[in-house]
């Protein structure tokens, strides 16, 4: 007698759909996790490397002014416009004195610094400044119109808030 395992046969193949449907799933699932997990550290990178350069021009200008007053000693203002946002998140300078910059990386603490920072993420970027003059340390200012002045003794930032 020969006996027919159909019934085995239809489960089987049902079985073999619903684990391969299963396992595409979750290969489609580590996927975009694994998408977007790379492209939130590719956000960041772009965040920080924008703030470096936004520094680095902010810098270039206090440095400007401070050129510019070893000549004379009158007060002076300079207004830079920077872009609002970094990375599609605003952002904030701060000026640092030498002592302050001593505990960021790269920086030994012989130079001033500005510290920009992105509301939202976690890029940061410390960009030295070259000055002989004093510096009001601490003042901070959203990116946009920043005005850069020396009072006849020690040179600080505003900016809009």
């Amino acid at each position: 007698m020969i006996e027919t395992k159909t019934r085995e046969r239809g489960v089987s193949i049902s079985i073999t759909h619903v684990l391969a449907l299963g396992i595409t799933t979750i290969l489609v699932a580590m996927l975009l996790i694994s998408a977007s997990t790379m492209l939130e550290t590719e956000r960041d990178r772009n965040t920080e490397a924008s703030l470096e350069t936004i520094g680095e021009r902010i810098a270039h200008d206090i440095g400007v002014v401070d050129q510019a007053i070893e000549a004379s000693s009158d007060q002076m203002t300079v207004t830079t416009d920077q872009p609002r946002q970094a990375g599609n998140a605003r952002y904030t300078v701060t000026l640092l004195d030498s002592s302050t910059c001593a505990e960021a990386p790269l920086l030994d603490g012989s130079t001033a610094c500005l510290h920009l920072t992105a509301d939202g993420t976690d890029a940061e970027a410390y960009v030295p400044i070259k000055n002989e003059t004093a510096i009001d340390s601490g003042e901070s200012v959203h990116g946009g119109r920043i005005e850069i002045s020396y009072d006849g003794t020690e040179i600080t930032i505003t900016g809009e808030n």
